[in-house]
């Protein structure tokens, strides 16, 4: 969330960057009316208590002299009374003023195009050349089904639409698309691997910025304060949360692999076919712990680091910076890197890298002390999706098949898939 004392000095900006956003700005004003309540109430319980100080010494005083105070300890029965009542209403507005808060989103950074949707955001490179068919080639679900290494049929029956069997040769590249994103940022990038819970609670939604605003695009735990993660951003980020962290540990960065779960309210009927929009799907994520100062250099190398895996794979891409009405809630910044798929004849979205800034980290509580004498600041949170697992297997059976239906494998992965170089 915003800094307490930005908001008020900055109300205006915040609500510009909204609406650059596209969405309504009311919220901002809701905030203002219930910070300044918040500060009447605070003014008023400091004025009756100093008045409750006062008096209460004057009736010690007045009692040794045999004088009648009982009037004057009525009185201060009702100050005390209206103490508690304006207590009471402090609870409710500080709620109310934490709930506008939560639902006020970052501030893009300066150098965020503004732009309405995914059409003005603003290409930053590209890297390789899609490839030239001399044959009909297939959409993935196709090549998927004629191969035997994707299951939709099933995948319906057992869990409904948007839920898919990987079989055979397509669960077995499943996984070594897994194993070989993780080994290769461990080895290569220097993250620090951990496996995580695909539940969090609501403290750990909030913290990351899916609640309360989002509510709606996950799958909640009935009866229980837990919702399946959208993707290993979560859990990673909230295992420091609240935590003061050493700055001699800084930057901290970690890798994680977890099934991701989307409900993705309002979006039926796009890319519903095969398994690039799925309700659940395997995502390898990257993390990152740093000092405010470093925390756009480390957004670059983070994209470096997703960019890796796609050159690793010789899938064609290119990177685009997002505008203002495609940058997500938390987000300052954001570039997506979007693969070649053919089917489709464009570019797809298959890693988005973001600088949070400390957005995440005032929401999470999750801050640094820069040295032992001095306060403690909020660190800087980035994450970048280190390529999501179906959209890679997905641009694998497209970008690879060849004219005879069978598909080669990309030799980076062949030792992952028992020496296999073909799925037939």
């Amino acid at each position: 969330m915003l800094d307490l004392q930005y908001l008020r000095d900055n109300s205006d900006r915040v609500k510009k960057s909204m609406e650059d956003r596209g969405i309504e700005s009311d919220v901002v004003d809701d905030f203002l009316e219930h910070d300044e309540r918040r500060r009447e109430i605070l003014q008023e319980v400091e004025e009756l208590r100093r008045k409750r100080n006062v008096v209460s010494e004057k009736i010690g005083e007045l009692k040794q002299s045999g004088e009648d105070v009982q009037p004057m300890i009525e009185e201060m029965r009702s100050v005390s009374d209206r103490i508690d009542e304006y207590e009471e209403e402090l609870k409710e507005v500080e709620e109310k003023q934490r709930y506008a808060r939560l639902h006020i989103p970052n501030v893009p950074d300066e150098s965020v195009p503004v732009g309405e949707d995914e059409s003005d955001n603003e290409f930053v490179r590209s890297w390789g050349e899609p490839p030239e068919f001399d044959f009909d080639f297939k959409p993935h679900w196709e090549i998927g089904e004629d191969l035997d290494i994707l299951d939709f049929e099933r995948g319906s029956k057992v869990a409904g639409s948007r839920f898919t069997f990987m079989k055979g040769a397509g669960a077995q590249l499943e996984r070594a698309l897994i194993n070989f994103m993780i080994d290769y940022h461990r080895e290569n990038h220097g993250y620090y691997e951990l496996f995580p819970p695909f539940l969090a609670n609501s403290d750990s939604m909030t913290g990351t910025g899916q609640l309360p605003k989002f509510e709606f695009d996950m799958f909640k735990v009935k009866d229980y304060d837990n919702y399946l993660i959208p993707t290993a951003e979560v859990p990673v980020t909230n295992f420091h949360r609240e935590e003061i962290l050493d700055a001699d540990d800084l930057p901290l960065y970690y890798t994680a692999y977890s099934a991701c779960f989307r409900a993705e309210a309002g979006s039926h009927g796009r890319d519903t076919r095969g398994i690039v929009r799925q309700h659940q799907f395997n995502k390898v994520e990257l993390v990152k712990f740093v000092e405010p100062e470093t925390s756009y250099e480390e957004l670059e190398t983070l994209t470096d680091n997703a960019e890796a895996i796609l050159q690793a794979l010789e899938l064609p891409y290119r990177v685009v910076k997002l505008c203002t009405g495609d940058l997500t809630f938390s987000s300052a910044l954001t570039y997506d890197l979007e693969i070649w798929m053919p089917a489709y004849e464009r570019y797809r979205e298959i890693s988005s890298c973001s600088n949070f800034e400390d957005y995440q980290a005032r929401r999470a509580g999750i801050q640094y002390r820069p040295d032992p004498d001095s306060q403690a600041r909020y660190v800087h949170t980035l994450n970048g999706s280190g390529v999501a697992i179906g959209r890679t297997l997905a641009a694998i059976l497209e970008n690879y098949q060849n004219e005879d239906g069978t598909v080669t494998i990309p030799e980076v992965l062949r030792d992952y898939m028992g020496g296999r170089e073909i799925i037939e």
